[in-house]
């Protein structure tokens, strides 16, 4: 099993790490007349970050820079779907970040870092 993006193999497995941060939540805090104190309305729970690293490979510099504008393509500010090789489902992701470092060429062509960061919708 591969890992997808909406069904797409967009990914590497090589190093492939998926760390899912805590849930966060929201509060509203209102100074009241009369209340020594504030008011603190619970709003829930909101969304959290989801942290994805890896590397990617390609035969060539411009197969390379293919499939980085490919990933970066999902930077669109609509919600996606990540199912890893371990068979993890993240639904209603927004990609936020999309980083890459270290380049450098290796026996099978050009291989970079890369780091994604998703906020999981709720």
């Amino acid at each position: 099993m591969s890992t997808t993006l909406d069904g797409q193999i967009v990914f590497d497995d090589d190093r492939l790490c998926v760390e899912p941060l805590s849930l966060s939540r929201d509060s509203m805090e209102r100074a009241v007349p009369g209340l020594n104190g504030v008011l603190s309305i619970d709003l829930g729970k909101r969304c959290r970050k989801i942290k994805q690293t890896g590397v990617l490979r390609a035969k060539s510099r411009p197969e390379m820079s293919s499939r980085i504008n490919t990933i970066s393509a999902y930077i669109d500010g609509k919600t996606h779907k990540l199912v890893t090789n371990t068979g993890r489902e993240f639904d209603n992701l927004r990609m936020d970040v999309f980083k890459t470092s270290n380049e450098r060429v290796s026996g099978s062509g050009v291989v970079v870092d890369y780091e994604v960061v998703y906020t999981q919708l709720i």
